[in-house]
């Protein structure tokens, strides 16, 4: 079932079959935790399919948190214990912690980019991609000229 010589794929919704063969191979630890996937254009020619049936596909595991991508290096196996990749994701967690356990009660304001940068030591556009997952999750609110505040009601 998910040998690398079964074939080519054609009908409809390839991408889900080829994120279903590329899903077993990592729960039967062909691609073990850590390890990073073959490229887009490797897994094309495997499947020998077009590079966009495979994103999709690798974005289905994605959502499904099976893997995740590194610009630049790929896309690798997620592991239980794995930490997050970038800067922002730990600047986000570590408000989104604050904010789960009272230390940033609701309506309070949300440092300002200028301390977060002091305390995590990373540049402006770190702590902004941060501040914008915090804002996309509905967790804080901006507003214009006063700041940014923990969201005075769940959305």
């Amino acid at each position: 079932m998910t040998d690398d010589t079964d074939g080519w794929l054609t009908g409809r919704r390839v991408y889900d079959r080829i994120a279903e063969r590329l899903r077993a191979q990592i729960t039967a630890g062909h691609y073990p935790p850590a390890s990073v996937l073959p490229s887009e254009a490797a897994l094309a020619q495997r499947f020998h399919v077009a590079r966009s049936t495979v994103r999709r596909a690798l974005a289905m595991l994605e959502d499904e948190g099976l893997i995740d991508t590194m610009p630049g290096a790929g896309r690798r196996v997620k592991s239980s214990e794995q930490k997050a990749l970038y800067r922002y994701q730990e600047i986000a967690a570590e408000l989104r912690e604050r904010i789960s356990n009272d230390s940033l009660p609701m309506g309070a304001a949300v440092p300002s980019e200028n301390e977060l940068r002091e305390r995590h030591g990373a540049s402006r556009n770190t702590v902004r991609q941060a501040l914008a997952v915090l804002e996309r999750e509905g967790l804080i609110v901006a507003r214009h000229g006063k700041g940014r505040f923990v969201h005075s009601a769940p959305l």
